[in-house]
Order: C-alpha cells, then sequence, then structure tokens
C-alpha cells in the first residue's frame, strides 16, 4: 500500500479527530480502506461523553480548538481527549463538570446538583481519568500538566462541597440522573459520537468555539466559525467517518464572495428521528490583542479564587 493511499485512508478521520496520521497507520487496512471512528461500546460511555461534552462546550472561543480540545482518540471503551495546555481550559472543565452539591427547596432534582452528577476522577499516569463509580465509562484527559486540575480542585474545595470524596454516587445524584433519563429526547445518541468527532466542528480560522444544548423536542448545534458547509455534510453524513446525518433543510452562504451572513443546516438523524439544528455564524474571529490580552489574564487567574 503506498504513502498516499494511507493518507487517503486516514483523511477524513484525521480532520474530525485531530490524530495524526502516524498513530492511525496501523490501523488502515491491507486494501486501504477509509478509517472509521469507533462508537462508545457501552451506554454508560456515551452517557458520560454527552454529559462532559454539553457541560464544557460553554467555554466559548479560546483557540482554533473548539471546547479547548486538540485532538481526541475515540476506542469503543474510553475516549482519549488531548487539551489544549493552557490554565485557564484546566480551570473551566474542572468548575464545569465536577459535581458539587446545591442549596436550593427546589423539588426538581436537577437543581440539587451542578456538574456532572456522578463524575469522579483519579490521577493516572499521563492525564487524569474521568468516570462514574459502578459503571465501565472513562474519558482520560491528557495534554497538559495534572497538577494543574488538582490546584483547580483545591482551589474549589474551599468554596464548594464537592461530591469528589464520595466512593459512590451521592441520592441527590442518583435522583437527577434518574430524572434525565426519562426525558424524551436521549442526548447520548447524539453528542457522544459528535465529541468523538469535534474537531469536524472547527473552521480553518484562529479562534472556533462549538456549543449545543436541547431544544424544540431535538437539538442545536452552533459554531461561531465552523467549516464550509459541504465539508461538514460530508463528515456528519455517510461518508466512514459520518453518523448517517441527513440534511433536511440547508441556508447556505458559504459559496457566495458577497453575501455576508451565517449559514443554517437542519440536520436529521434517521437511527432516532432527531433533528440537530445547526447553525454557522461566521465570525470571523482572530487571535488579536484583545485575545492574546483575555487569555493572559485568564491563565493568570486560573489558579486563583
Amino acid at each position: 500500500m503506498s504513502h498516499q493511499t494511507a493518507l487517503a485512508a486516514t483523511e477524513d478521520r484525521r480532520r474530525c479527530t485531530g490524530e495524526p496520521h502516524q498513530s492511525l497507520h496501523s490501523l488502515v487496512s491491507p486494501a486501504g480502506e477509509p478509517l472509521a471512528i469507533p462508537a462508545a461500546r457501552h451506554p454508560e460511555q456515551a452517557e458520560l461523553e454527552a454529559a462532559v461534552f454539553l457541560a464544557a462546550c460553554k467555554i466559548g472561543g479560546v483557540s482554533q480548538d473548539p471546547l479547548g480540545i486538540v485532538s481526541v482518540r475515540p476506542e469503543p471503551e474510553l475516549l482519549g481527549i488531548r487539551m489544549l495546555a493552557e490554565p485557564y481550559v484546566i480551570r473551566y472543565w474542572a468548575d464545569m463538570l465536577l459535581p458539587r452539591s446545591v442549596a436550593d427547596d427546589s423539588s426538581d432534582p436537577h437543581n440539587h446538583v451542578s456538574g456532572v452528577a456522578g463524575l469522579r476522577y483519579c490521577r493516572e499516569q499521563g492525564g487524569i481519568c474521568l468516570h462514574r463509580p459502578g459503571t465501565p465509562a472513562r474519558i482520560l484527559l491528557t495534554g497538559f500538566n495534572p497538577r494543574w486540575w488538582e490546584r483547580v480542585v483545591d482551589l474549589l474545595r474551599s468554596d464548594y462541597q464537592l461530591l469528589q470524596d464520595q466512593l459512590d454516587w451521592t441520592s441527590d445524584e442518583r435522583a437527577t440522573h434518574t430524572a434525565a433519563s426519562t426525558f424524551p429526547v436521549k442526548e447520548a445518541p447524539i453528542f457522544s459520537p459528535l465529541l468523538r468527532r469535534i474537531r469536524a466542528t472547527a473552521g480553518p480560522g484562529e479562534i472556533n468555539a462549538t456549543d449545543a444544548w436541547s431544544s424544540m423536542g431535538g437539538f442545536r448545534l452552533e459554531a461561531t466559525d465552523g467549516p464550509p458547509c459541504p465539508e461538514l455534510i460530508r463528515l456528519l453524513g455517510d461518508g466512514p467517518t459520518g453518523l448517517g446525518w441527513e440534511a433536511d433543510h440547508k441556508a447556505c452562504t458559504c459559496l457566495c464572495d458577497h453575501i455576508r451572513g451565517g449559514c443554517h443546516i437542519d440536520f436529521r438523524d434517521p437511527a432516532t428521528g432527531y433533528f440537530v439544528y445547526y447553525s454557522n455564524g461566521k465570525w470571523g474571529r482572530t487571535n488579536d490583542e484583545r485575545h492574546r490580552g483575555f487569555m493572559v489574564d485568564a491563565n493568570r487567574d486560573a489558579f486563583t479564587r
């Protein structure tokens, strides 16, 4: 098999995950077939990935890397995430993901726990492993000094009742998770595979941000500076790396050199019947002096209260 054939076989997966060709070369078949992206094997793995995605995606645009994710390494029983080595990104992830008790008199169990219910972490060689007690779900965060994560956790502990030291789920966490499982629209089938392809939502610009939430009996997906629509449709559609999503409706300005404005695609997932309403704002942001100043201040404050 020629080098060019092997490169072609890994091209779409590399575009979706950010993995280097060298790490994928051994997975290419002798026939040089395009390399697929494995799905989460266990429902608990998919649920954890979806919950982490939705908690982290509000970070906004910090670099070319959506959610501060440089690359992902999808395996059936594990998702590896290489993070952007910026203290602000690590602070944000720990702050948004780690569960804590919330004093609230509401009867809604979602108001009693913030963060990802049941999430715990442990330090492993090379990174921080996110997991849920009693499940096989695992996400390994790498690419940064693990001590950064631990310093942030120490700061959060001084202000919040973190649930990290609980060996099992608390009753409030169980109630929150159970309540979420009764929703008629399930998040895991959409956002677990999307997190495993998160780089597909990034455009060629200097600053990328991706956000998502439940909406209108389906889901909203927004990119501030996403890729051209034909590319996104191919990567998430019927290609070898795709999800099988169908473009049900599209309002696209990608090929117009005289019309400014965003793009909109209504995707439909045939496997579930869910709609994902996507928009690309085309903000055109750059890593200018103002943005660099923001990151300097944010990194300086990452290890302070």
